[in-house]
């Protein structure tokens, strides 16, 4: 009992700090540049996507980048509107991976995420960081606890959490705004790093604060005010709406 409530804790951290690190680092600084991050901030987020995601930050900016420029309309990547709900939703990473491989998506929408030294000799080697974050959890809880811990952190993070923002945020949910398509999920933010306010984001996309209205929460919000209090990360982006 008490291994698997450490698995099952383990889990949960492994997974938010993904969630975490996705949406501070990878969706705010870099795709939507609100956020200018110290380099050991930035060196401390690659590590973290590394070992529990193994993606490629140049590939997620510019699938994001070409979402937001084709929002629900033909050239989304992942729109529930055009691909239907239950596609999206147990798809979504098979839209992405096929976005990704597209070298003029890369070359168009993140011409200016270069490869510097540390991508070259470790970030870029995805696969490489997956086994090391398997690796870890089996040092650390055993190979069967360790395997556990790893499969179901993969399921959360790509088959649950993500396509919810994704094919959730685009379906159902609250508008405070009536200029875009995507909704606000205010109980599922809680678990997405506040991704899943998602029409707040898509009125103002260079705001590094999702949590605009009465009963929102942002925890990513909350990680960059701590982040700030140390000097680590800065806005430039919009701030229209932060308070």
């Amino acid at each position: 009992m008490l291994r698997f409530l450490i698995a099952t804790l383990v889990t949960l951290a492994v997974t938010e700090a993904a969630v975490i690190a996705t949406s501070v680092y990878l969706h705010r600084g870099l795709a939507h540049r609100a956020l200018r991050l110290h380099p050991l901030a930035d060196f401390l987020f690659r590590c973290i996507l590394w070992i529990s995601t193994g993606q490629n930050r140049r590939e997620w900016v510019a699938v994001h980048r070409k979402h937001h420029a084709f929002t629900d309309k033909e050239g989304d990547p992942h729109s529930p509107l055009l691909e239907g709900f239950w596609k999206v939703q147990f798809g979504n990473v098979f839209y992405y991976v096929r976005e990704a491989r597209n070298p003029e998506t890369i070359a168009r929408w993140a011409k200016d995420i270069k490869d510097d030294i540390w991508d070259r000799l470790i970030f870029n080697w995805g696969t490489l960081g997956a086994i090391v974050g398997i690796a870890l959890a089996m040092l650390l809880l055993g190979p069967l606890w360790g395997l556990a811990v790893s499969l179901t952190h993969f399921v959360l993070y790509v088959f649950v959490l993500a396509p919810a923002i994704n094919a959730l945020g685009h379906w159902w949910g609250r508008k405070n705004f009536l200029t875009n398509t995507a909704t606000n999920i205010r109980l599922l933010a809680w678990l997405t790093g506040g991704e899943s306010l998602h029409n707040n984001h898509h009125a103002y996309p260079s705001s590094p604060k999702f949590s605009m209205a009465r009963f929102e929460f942002d925890p990513s919000w909350v990680v960059i005010k701590v982040l700030m209090a140390f000097r680590l990360v800065s806005l430039v982006g919009d701030k229209v709406k932060l308070t």
